[in-house]
């Protein structure tokens, strides 16, 4: 699973998610993508089950791009464990995603087989996303289906 070589911090604070993406909100190298429409924290585990999705219904044709990388760690207390003594151990790793950001891109494929592949992939993620094209989204600004 992704997560990064190392950090300068072990523990960060939670955040918050509001706004849109003002970033990694075009399609910059594949002809299709998937965008997220709401913010939402995804796992290392979801954005890798969403990955073997789409190269499973592709037959490994066409190219894959993943946008995000999950670079904030989500710490845990162990389990019935009194409350202080400090902050828990690092658990899993996420990306912060916020509306507008392109989460997958694709290319060398029919739109139909891209389509169905990104619908896959969209069932493994926790937050509402929708299908576009390059034409549909130019210089940032997001179009409605």
């Amino acid at each position: 699973m992704l997560m990064p070589k190392r950090v300068k911090r072990r523990r960060v604070h939670r955040g918050r998610m509001k706004g849109v993406a003002t970033r990694g909100n075009t399609l910059t190298y594949g002809d299709y993508g998937l965008v997220a429409s709401e913010p939402c924290w995804i796992k290392s585990n979801q954005i890798e089950a969403a990955r073997i999705a789409m190269t499973r219904y592709t037959k490994r044709g066409g190219q894959v791009w993943i946008k995000i990388f999950p670079d904030k760690p989500v710490t845990k207390k162990p389990a019935e464990t009194r409350m202080g003594s400090g902050k828990g151990a690092p658990e899993y790793w996420v990306a912060v995603v916020k509306p507008g950001r392109v989460l997958f891109e694709m290319k060398g494929i029919s739109e139909t087989v891209a389509r169905e592949a990104l619908r896959l992939a969209s069932h493994k993620l926790p937050c509402k996303v929708k299908f576009v094209k390059k034409e549909q989204i130019q210089g940032g600004a997001n179009n409605e289906n």
